[in-house]
């Protein structure tokens, strides 16, 4: 590329990038916060459309506003411009001096590169920036293999990886000028709005855009962008249908425990190792999600089928009528997005008769909690079920070496609207409201 050209986007680019306004500021911030004065470079990855290029502004502004860094030291670019076509990483030395004449900046450098994956070799040019200058980047992508063990290993100790996901229902919520305290859980006209809000979230799910326009039909158009763009293209894949037929059937079956051998038949894919891979690739994407079955054995573990999860409630609901009308399964994927916000280890638990429990948190070697998702415990066959299977697991633990743990092991039941405890012979039983439990 020509340096004209160069200085055309560093300037036109910036200028974008600062002047947008009126973002809604993200929890995520609080934990970048920390890491603004290290040196480490911030990777952040997520799904597409989840306000990635969103939070490099908010945490510029931060940068800006509380760190009194001056704007000359900020670059900001976002590869994906099709001017960035021709873009090589032989290019990233020329850009750099281009940067360094057009704005003159003094001290520490701060980087914002956006989609910064579209250009081959970008980590090796960023280690070797990180090396000799003094510099602190901050830089995106959308699909996972940006954390890749040839990309971890050319930053080995460098960088620090971050998950940004589709907004919260805390930060709904604020989005909504709802404040939420200690006192407004109690005062009937607050609780009624921040019920409301819930439905709409479980409606419009998390996406910014979506929030904000109220227009579903974004998401059918994200969900063809991520397959096609981040799946389809990426990875070559020739079989369009087959993967297709693959993606709608998962959006079918959330909070579901799959095998491959399940999906295989379900979908018609061809081969189990084919399934493998499609997996592997939406993963990648953030699009779907799998939790092992908790087991002593690491091998049982393994070979134990996984459950699936999809990153917004909404899009599958927008490509898959059938999901629609599972209420539990709608509730018990919010709950396993927000346990991946909080950056829990989650697993999914069987008792020895079957019975399955939802998520198993585990923290170091032992599970701190068990939760179950139920819409509701009114029906008294439903009530014994979730119940039992909660203090089996617990009874079951102890017996695995987990004594010391188990007797501050909290046991929670997720419903649609009911809130106590239930007392039992093995130990209190939370009953929480989901709008509630979301609230932290």
């Amino acid at each position: 590329m020509e340096k004209e050209n160069l200085k055309e986007l560093i300037i036109e680019h910036k200028d974008r990038f600062l002047a947008r306004r009126d973002l809604l500021p993200r929890d995520i911030q609080q934990e970048i916060g920390r890491y603004l004065r290290q040196r480490e470079i911030i990777i952040l990855t997520g799904v597409r459309r989840c306000g990635k290029s969103s939070l490099l502004r908010l945490i510029c502004d931060d940068l800006l506003n509380k760190k009194a860094v001056p704007a000359r030291n900020i670059l900001y670019l976002n590869f994906e411009d099709e001017r960035f076509l021709p873009f090589t990483a032989q290019n990233f030395d020329l850009l750099y001096e281009t940067f360094m004449e057009v704005e003159n900046p003094q001290g520490r450098l701060f980087l914002f590169l956006d989609e910064i994956q579209n250009i081959k070799g970008w980590e090796k040019w960023l280690n070797r920036l990180y090396e000799f200058e003094d510099i602190k980047a901050f830089i995106t992508g959308s699909n996972a293999t940006m954390l890749s063990s040839e990309i971890s290993t050319a930053l080995t100790g460098r960088n620090r990886q971050v998950v940004v996901w589709p907004f919260s229902f805390r930060e709904v919520l604020r989005l909504r000028g709802c404040i939420v305290d200690d006192r407004s859980l109690y005062r009937r006209n607050s609780r009624t709005e921040i019920k409301r809000l819930f439905r709409e979230y479980t409606e419009l799910g998390g996406f910014p855009e979506v929030l904000k326009t109220g227009d579903t039909t974004l998401l059918t158009q994200y969900y063809r962008d991520i397959l096609y763009r981040d799946v389809i293209a990426r990875h070559a894949i020739k079989n369009i249908r087959e993967i297709k037929e693959l993606t709608l059937y998962l959006a079918a079956n959330p909070a579901t425990v799959l095998s491959y051998k399940n999906i295989q038949g379900m979908s018609g894919v061809r081969s189990i190792n084919t399934v493998k891979n499609y997996l592997a690739a939406l993963n990648d994407v953030y699009l779907f999600f799998f939790t092992d079955m908790f087991d002593y054995s690491v091998k049982r573990q393994i070979y134990n089928p996984s459950k699936l999860y999809a990153v917004d409630t909404a899009m599958i609901n927008s490509v898959s009528f059938r999901f629609s009308r599972n209420i539990g399964h709608l509730h018990e994927n919010i709950v396993f997005l927000e346990l991946k916000r909080r950056t829990r280890e989650i697993y999914y638990g069987k008792t020895r008769k079957g019975k399955e429990v939802d998520f198993l948190i585990k923290e170091g070697l032992h599970v701190v909690e068990a939760i179950q998702v139920s819409s509701s415990l009114s029906d008294a066959k439903t009530r014994k079920r979730e119940l039992e299977a909660l203090t089996e697991i617990r009874e079951e633990l102890k017996k695995g070496g987990q004594e010391a743990a188990t007797r501050d092991l909290t046991m929670t039941v997720i419903t649609d609207d009911e809130e106590n405890i239930a007392e039992t012979e093995n130990g209190h039983i939370r009953i929480i409201p989901l709008w509630k439990w979301l609230l932290g």
